[in-house]
């Protein structure tokens, strides 16, 4: 393991970015099997309750046919073959799932990937923000691809396995989603702040090649 190991670690210090990116794919693939795992789940805990039956309904953003429709919109009662329905149950098992999987990602992230030591707490903010106006541009997104997938799957696999067939390909884009924007956003808020010994490595460092020469 040590030649690999070592080089490894001369592969980060010649391409950061790149080294950044695979571990960052890595991390992000097991965040997003833990999704496809937690989501189901909770939606099985959440149908021993009420919550199926409440409708949930935020953020409107104009209206049709003299409804109005609203940017997060989870009607009352079992998902439909267009993808409608699924009540405040199907709202926070997607929401509690993403809240879950995001905290874990940040601090994986954070310490592992980026090996960050600046500030955690503006860190925290700024992904916070970044998590909210994520999860919005997700929600609008699954005005275009959420009735078209579940229509299809339900249709073509039958009600209960294309329904959980649907579940996962939803989650796995929005997963998607989310991979593709926070790692930019995590190369500004994960910033590595020079140590006393990073500097006195790099001095030594200098020191060195001078010396050779």
């Amino acid at each position: 393991m040590k030649p690999i190991t070592a080089w490894w670690h001369r592969f980060e210090e010649r391409h950061e970015t790149t080294a950044q990116f695979i571990v960052f794919f890595i991390l992000s693939n097991g965040v997003t099997v833990l999704q496809l795992i937690l989501m189901p789940l909770f939606r099985w805990i959440f149908g021993f309750t009420s919550l199926q039956g409440t409708t949930f309904q935020f953020l409107p953003v104009g209206s049709s046919g003299g409804s109005t429709v609203y940017l997060f919109d989870y009607v009352a009662g079992p998902i439909q073959a267009d993808g409608s329905g699924g009540g405040l149950a199907y709202f926070l098992a997607v929401e509690i799932t993403l809240l879950i999987a995001q905290v874990i990602n940040f601090f994986a992230q954070r310490s592992i990937t980026f090996k960050s030591n600046s500030s955690i707490w503006k860190a925290a903010f700024w992904y916070t923000v970044a998590y909210v106006v994520i999860t919005i541009v997700a929600a609008a997104l699954q005005v275009l691809y959420k009735e078209p997938i579940y229509s299809w799957c339900k249709g073509t696999l039958g009600a209960s396995t294309g329904e959980t067939v649907a579940d996962v390909v939803t989650m796995i884009i929005n997963a998607a989603i989310s991979f593709w924007v926070f790692f930019p956003i995590f190369k500004v808020i994960f910033k590595r702040v020079p140590e006393d010994g990073d500097v006195q490595r790099q001095t030594a460092e200098e020191a060195e090649a001078l010396s050779a020469h």
